[in-house]
């Protein structure tokens, strides 16, 4: 089946109320989704680009958290600072960004 968009990302904007578990909140997800739009728009290299809000994508322990697909790629403890590093090292040239990896989960 073929994908509408190249690159896809989902930004978690779950917020957990009366529970000691993190979340990433709706708030910073809501800051973060803007921010890609925004810099997706501007962004002209070929690619079919869609960012937006997601629920829980189940490691809300890292968060904030975004997931990259088709890649499947997740990046965690994600700030507003953070998105050009990541269009422009992820989106546009294909290196992910290492440090925001999530590097190991159970």
């Amino acid at each position: 089946m073929a994908s509408i968009f190249d690159i896809h990302i989902f930004v978690c904007t779950n917020q957990r109320t009366g529970s000691e578990k993190l979340s990433c909140g709706e708030v910073h997800g809501l800051e973060l989704v803007a921010e890609f739009k925004k810099q997706l728009k501007d962004l002209n290299v070929g690619l079919k680009t869609r960012a937006n809000k997601s629920g829980c994508l189940g490691i809300c322990d890292f968060g904030p958290t975004i997931a990259i697909y088709p890649e499947g790629f997740f990046y965690v403890g994600v700030k507003k600072e953070d998105v050009t590093e990541i269009v422009q090292s992820h989106i546009v040239n294909k290196r992910p960004v290492e440090r925001l990896l999530l590097k190991e989960w159970k």
